[in-house]
């Protein structure tokens, strides 16, 4: 069998205003026909790396924590912690385990996601 991973999707309450707050955070642009219903994070460009992120609308609004959710590494990290807040994310926890140190943070929708120091 062969497969290869195309991208990561993510349900949302509007796609294109979600994919705008990730596009900030990687640094990546939003494909020009984003909707409400329907948005794509562009990464053709060879220096952007990581999975396509894709968003679509749902009918039902987060209620539990995320069985899945993106880790980002950063070696200017209480610099991309207050640019993360900036852009709207909220600071859930900040964690240590031995040398390793990240926060959880939640997007504009709710959805979590962890700043590792690196």
């Amino acid at each position: 069998m062969s497969n290869s991973l195309l991208g990561i999707a993510v349900d949302c309450a509007d796609a294109a205003t979600l994919a705008r707050f990730w596009g900030a955070v990687l640094g990546r642009p939003v494909a020009a026909d984003a909707t409400a219903e329907n948005a794509v994070l562009l990464a053709a460009d060879e220096a952007i790396s990581g999975p396509r992120l894709t968003f679509h609308q749902v009918p039902e609004a987060k209620v539990v924590k995320n069985r899945l959710h993106l880790d980002l590494v950063s070696d200017t990290f209480e610099a991309e912690t207050e640019r993360l807040l900036s852009l709207g994310a909220r600071r859930l926890r900040d964690l240590q385990a031995d040398k390793s140190r990240w926060t959880t943070f939640a997007d504009i929708e709710g959805n979590e996601f962890d700043l590792i120091a690196g």
